[in-house]
């Protein structure tokens, strides 16, 4: 299989999550108050801006750390490429929503959805790259068991089935996951290329 540079594919992405990010602030709508009680009902709908726009830049910052330790692609990471931008796609839409519908439990639901599959995502985009490039390459060992990821993917599923009986803890769980996932692995940064 053809072995591919990776900086078109690392434009696309970039380009495609400042897309997603401009799309998510421009559904906060302004009040057509002067006062701030206007503001009050955009505070829900701010706080999933928030955690949302913290998502997508962890995704970005985790992205880039992990294209730039892969010293090629080829045709199936640009694929699995695709399916995670397809999912980070949809999170201005599950924000928006659950923005709107705060405390509800089919927002909370789908919110974890889209970041469960996200996950799954770039799950499946690292093990390509990790199966590219060899179980014996340095970005196969830096990666390694990937104890966070298989958290994360955990802490979405016991928030989504939360989310039927007690939302606020579901928002909890996904927010503890964007903290957990704040400052990026350090491994990957220390890989030479």
């Amino acid at each position: 299989m053809m072995n591919m540079p990776k900086s078109r594919l690392e434009a696309f992405s970039d380009g495609v999550l400042a897309i997603i990010i401009t799309i998510m602030v421009l559904e906060m709508k302004v009040p057509h108050s002067r006062d701030l009680e206007a503001l009050r009902p955009l505070v829900p709908v701010f706080f999933s801006y928030l955690l949302s726009y913290i998502y997508v830049g962890i995704y970005w910052n985790n992205h880039h750390h992990l294209l730039h330790a892969a010293p090629h692609i080829n045709g199936k990471i640009m694929w699995a490429n695709l399916h995670l931008l397809f999912w980070l796609s949809l999170i201005p839409f599950a924000t928006g929503w659950l923005g709107e519908n705060f405390g509800g439990t089919w927002p909370t639901v789908l919110y974890g959805a889209v970041l469960l599959f996200a996950a799954l995502a770039y799950t499946l985009l690292q093990a390509l790259i990790v199966s590219a490039h060899g179980k014996n390459s340095g970005i196969s060992a830096v990666i390694g068991s990937d104890w966070k990821g298989r958290l994360s993917l955990a802490a979405y599923l016991t928030a989504i089935l939360l989310a039927f009986v007690h939302q606020t803890l579901s928002h909890a769980l996904y927010a503890l996951v964007a903290l957990m996932w704040f400052i990026p692995d350090r491994r990957i940064e220390k890989l030479p290329v």
